[in-house]
């Protein structure tokens, strides 16, 4: 990698962000933090009652990872964040024209499976129709369907990016 970039892993809840996230993190040497580390106590309550964000309720908490994005754009990082609406997206790249998006895309009965299985997160499965719902698959990233094996999701999105990880330099 020529020039240190920070990516944005998006998708639904379950899709896998983190994990991808914190394996390319781990790949090129900069810090990953995952979004929903970044939500309000009100946010997180919302959602631990089983009702999803709306518009407003994700202005601050896409601000805060706008400023996060900004702040390692010399050294790059990874930030995990569902940025399910082209207008999110735009909120998060204001100011970072250099930004990149990794879309994690899967189809709602794997993903499913995936967060019922899921232990110790506050996001309840039956808020997964309103992500689907709310999801407008973006025009401008790039798209790696989760049905492989994550180190192969992580070659991918480097052999796409021409980035340099430990395991092709």
């Amino acid at each position: 990698m020529n020039r240190p970039k920070v990516f944005i892993v998006m998708g639904v809840s379950g899709c896998g962000k983190t994990t991808i996230g914190k394996l390319l993190a781990q790949e090129l040497k900069v810090p990953f933090f995952d979004g929903d580390d970044f939500h309000s106590p009100a946010n997180i309550e919302k959602m631990s009652k089983g009702n999803p964000l709306n518009d407003e309720d994700r202005k601050g908490w896409l601000a805060r990872l706008n400023e996060l994005a900004k702040k390692h754009l010399d050294k790059g990082a990874i930030i995990a964040c569902s940025a399910l609406k082209k207008m999110y997206r735009d909120q998060l790249k204001l100011g970072i024209p250099t930004l990149e998006f990794i879309y994690l895309k899967g189809s709602k009965d794997e993903i499913l499976k995936r967060v019922e299985n899921r232990e110790g997160h506050f996001m309840p499965s039956a808020l997964l129709d309103s992500q689907f719902d709310t999801l407008e698959a973006p025009e401008q990233a790039f798209e790696v369907s989760i049905t492989q094996a994550p180190d192969i999701i992580v070659k991918k999105i480097a052999r796409h990016f021409k980035i340099k990880t430990l395991g092709n330099q």
